[in-house]
């Protein structure tokens, strides 16, 4: 960052020194979310995990897999999604209190999509929906009442399986990178591993939704931007901590 940049930064942190504390939880937030990805990795490797999960082809299997192992039920249908979800809210925020004399039009136009995103992804959610349905069916007495659970579990899976929100996430943080690019608050690198990150993020949501035929390298594509979302995650969270302790 140029002299001129970091005097920009610091002089706003002067200025408004009650920012300081919402930045250093969003870059301690942006830091938990970037080992995100990890804690999937390691949950998957655990034994027993991957016979468990090949095995959830039906709702009635899905519900043994609540019934017995109910952790790894609301993991596979998005738990730590959703917590990232959660703890991803005063990042943003913080994010846009250090882009906004950048560009505050955009920086607050990102950051809207960012939320409505979010708050759509965690509304189409049906991970604790579903831990309750397989409670009511383990308890159920009749097979007229375990079919109307079955029929509800599957349509909530059908609802809890789709990506909805995702996409407008992505996008919004593509924005916010963007903003990043032209402005002073963040590195060049940072803006350039979100941009590089989202884009081919939604380059794999566009293989998902049109041309199945190619998830194997719809996989390959989301592995690269996962990996520089992890980047950017973990960028911004050390600058928001710089940040926080001018």
């Amino acid at each position: 960052m140029s002299q001129s940049g970091l005097k920009q930064v610091i002089d706003a942190q002067t200025a408004e020194p009650g920012w300081k504390g919402l930045y250093k939880v969003g870059g301690i937030t942006a830091l938990i979310v970037a080992v995100g990805p990890l804690a999937e990795v390691l949950i998957g490797f655990l034994p027993g995990v991957a016979r468990l999960t090949q095995r959830t082809v039906t709702v009635i299997d899905w519900f043994t897999l609540f019934q017995n192992h109910w952790f790894l039920g609301l993991r596979n249908l998005g738990l730590l999604n959703l917590i990232g979800a959660a703890l991803l809210a005063p990042t943003i925020f913080a994010i846009y209190s250090a882009l906004r004399r950048d560009n505050e039009a955009f920086g607050a136009f990102g950051t809207i999509l960012f939320f409505l995103g979010i708050a759509v992804y965690i509304a189409s959610n049906r991970a604790f929906s579903m831990l309750s349905l397989s409670g009511q069916y383990a308890s159920a007495t009749t097979d007229a009442q375990r079919s109307l659970l079955a029929a509800a579990g599957q349509a909530m899976l059908a609802e809890g399986q789709t990506r909805a929100g995702i996409p407008l996430i992505e996008f919004a943080s593509l924005v916010i990178s963007v903003v990043m690019l032209r402005g002073k608050a963040f590195s060049k690198a940072t803006a350039y591993a979100g941009i590089l990150g989202n884009v081919l993020l939604i380059v794999f949501e566009i293989i998902l939704a049109s041309v199945p035929a190619f998830l194997n390298v719809g996989l390959v594509i989301a592995g690269g931007g996962g990996l520089a979302i992890m980047t950017w995650y973990s960028l911004v969270g050390r600058r928001l901590l710089q940040l926080g302790r001018l």
